[in-house]
């Protein structure tokens, strides 16, 4: 058995663990594993595709990135290139190989259906620090950005009760509150803005006078850059380029100048961007990815072709890759988390 693996979309703290995981549980069944570079590229540059030896892969669970390398700009099947779709069959069974394991998220999925389709032997793992793929119950590298933010947002405490300012600080969650949710409960926040619930600004401005006439004299906000006002839009970042997702950004500066104008009080805005990305994973992370890893190989031994990991605790399951972009998994407003945060006064917009 030869199987090749790749990583693509935004890189993930956890992406090593489930490749070395992969190397270790495919070389454990006398198996070959190669890696393709920069997602499927590696297929049409020179030494884009190379054998991955255990030996390789020594060392590579805490460290975040992927050593594959990845891309999330651009589209293989862009109107204005010729269809790679073909071409990357070919190379694939050019090289020998048995099987694909693709690790990835929403968009690498929707790629990965296309090889499917063509009858490409394919198991994926779900991967992105949005915890959005539907039909899992967590994402590894979700965790990690949580814990992450949640630092960010302790140390944040400290200085805005100094100066007795608001804060707000802009997380990462273009279509799910997921990480601004829990980071925002982790840390204490006074504010959380999520996509799922359109927010009134004036409500906002409330909870902030509230805490002042309180005698409060700072406040945490933390807004999801997807977050978006009652009759409005999601707030974009820059000019757009072309076949790539729309750049969201710049709510939290939005929201910050509301408050001020409103409150009267001094506020400051912060993005915390690629951060959440960053890093080493943490210790849930690591055996979190490395488990999704091991499952991967086991359902190349038993045939689950067309089908990704699904992690269904207590056990790691598989499920069809159709399940998991069918729909995107939101926040659900009944949540416990949702009533939780606002037993506690936290407010959420609306």
């Amino acid at each position: 058995m030869k199987i090749a693996v790749n990583t693509g979309g935004g890189d993930a703290p956890g992406l090593n663990a489930v490749i070395r995981a992969v190397v270790h549980a495919a070389t454990a069944r006398g198996w070959e594993v190669y890696g393709v570079r920069q997602g499927y590229n590696g297929f049409f540059q020179p030494g884009g595709v190379h054998p991955l030896t255990t030996e390789m892969v020594r060392g590579i669970t805490a460290l975040g990135g992927t050593i594959l390398g990845t891309v999330n700009k651009g589209s293989l099947f862009d109107a204005t290139e010729s269809d790679l779709t073909d071409r990357i069959v070919r190379r694939f069974y050019e090289l020998g190989f048995n099987a694909f394991i693709a690790i990835g998220g929403d968009g690498s999925f929707r790629i990965a259906q296309r090889f499917i389709a063509q009858g490409v032997p394919m198991v994926c793992v779900p991967k992105t620090i949005d915890n959005d793929v539907n039909n899992t119950h967590v994402t590894f590298g979700f965790n990690t950005a949580v814990a992450t933010a949640t630092d960010a947002l302790d140390k944040l405490h400290s200085t805005a009760e100094a100066h007795q300012r608001v804060f707000c600080v802009e997380l990462m969650g273009r279509n799910c509150g997921w990480i601004a949710l829990h980071a925002g409960l982790a840390a204490t926040a006074d504010v959380i803005l999520i996509p799922e619930i359109t927010f009134n600004i004036e409500r906002v401005a409330e909870k902030i006078r509230a805490r002042y006439r309180a005698g409060r004299n700072f406040a945490i906000c933390v807004v999801a850059e997807g977050a978006r006002p009652e009759g409005g839009e999601p707030s974009l970042l820059g000019p757009q380029e072309t076949g790539r997702e729309v750049r969201l950004g710049g709510m939290a500066e939005k929201v910050a100048r509301a408050i001020e104008e409103r409150c009267g009080v001094e506020t400051r805005s912060l993005v915390l961007g690629h951060l959440q990305r960053g890093g080493h994973p943490t210790a849930e992370d690591r055996v979190l990815a490395l488990r999704y890893g091991a499952a991967a190989v086991r359902g190349v031994e038993e045939g689950k072709f067309g089908q990704f990991v699904s992690y269904q605790p207590p056990s790691m399951v598989f499920r069809p890759l159709a399940d998991a972009i069918a729909t995107t998994k939101h926040v659900p407003l009944n949540c416990d988390e949702i009533r939780a945060a606002r037993e506690l006064g936290i407010c959420l917009g609306d």
